[in-house]
């Protein structure tokens, strides 16, 4: 439970993100800067928070093939998720309106899914969530799920849909992190090492995939250093926790 309800946590951005979209709708220029935020701290956290982490425990050659499958896993079940219809399902364009509801609910649960597991299994060891991956997770959602709001509404979907797919989302998150903790919980430091490796080989071709396009098509010419604040800020909360 404990892991559940830190997932819940750095998952409810997602929900936040959708009401701010639809209380207000955001320019393309803001939602593509968030973005970029949102990418800097997320690769700070790939890079300190667990792949750092993992080379303490496991080999070199151990870590790259983690990264290697995780990377591979993501861009095999995304590509499925794509020629299901699951395409542009993050995109603020509305270009998700030739695409399928099904697919692009079933992808956005995919690109969510591995971050959590992440933040679950830093509460292995009983030293606490990482503060710093928790930042890293909440932040991401955010500007991702008012990316996709913004596209989804322009698409036709209605409240009542995108509630539902935002809510059921953060609760298949939280789930996740619950299941990351309960699963890797007494593991040798060498799977948890391999984990680690293999969510960041995941998330890393999510950025590039679903965030970074969309940052740098439309957050103009500051998206660069927008995104090394973000980069900045989460290596000092991780530089701070350690």
């Amino acid at each position: 439970m404990e892991g559940f309800w830190w997932g819940l946590v750095g998952s409810s951005s997602l929900v936040l993100g959708a009401l701010l979209v639809l209380w207000r709708t955001p320019s393309r220029r803001l939602t593509g800067l968030i973005m970029a935020f949102g990418a800097g701290v997320l690769i700070s956290a790939v890079a300190y928070d667990l792949v750092e982490d993992a080379s303490e425990s496991a080999g070199g050659w151990l870590l790259l093939a983690g990264l290697a499958a995780g990377a591979l896993t993501f861009f095999v079940g995304d590509l499925l998720i794509d020629r299901s219809g699951g395409d542009h399902r993050k995109r603020s364009t509305g270009a998700q309106s030739s695409g399928a509801g099904g697919a692009i609910a079933l992808g956005t649960v995919l690109d969510g899914v591995p971050e959590s597991v992440v933040l679950g299994s830093t509460l292995v060891g009983g030293g606490g969530v990482s503060i710093a991956v928790l930042v890293a997770v909440f932040v991401s959602n955010l500007p991702e799920a008012m990316a996709a709001t913004v596209g989804l509404r322009q698409a036709g979907m209605s409240t009542v849909r995108l509630l539902s797919l935002w809510g059921s989302t953060t609760l298949v998150s939280a789930v996740a992190a619950g299941i990351g903790y309960a699963a890797l919980a007494g593991a040798p430091p060498e799977i948890l090492a391999v984990v680690q490796a293999f969510a960041a080989g995941a998330l890393l071709t999510m950025l590039v995939d679903t965030m970074i396009p969309e940052a740098s098509q439309f957050g103009g010419p500051v998206t660069g250093l927008v995104t090394v604040l973000g980069f900045a800020s989460a290596f000092g909360l991780s530089a701070i926790g350690g």
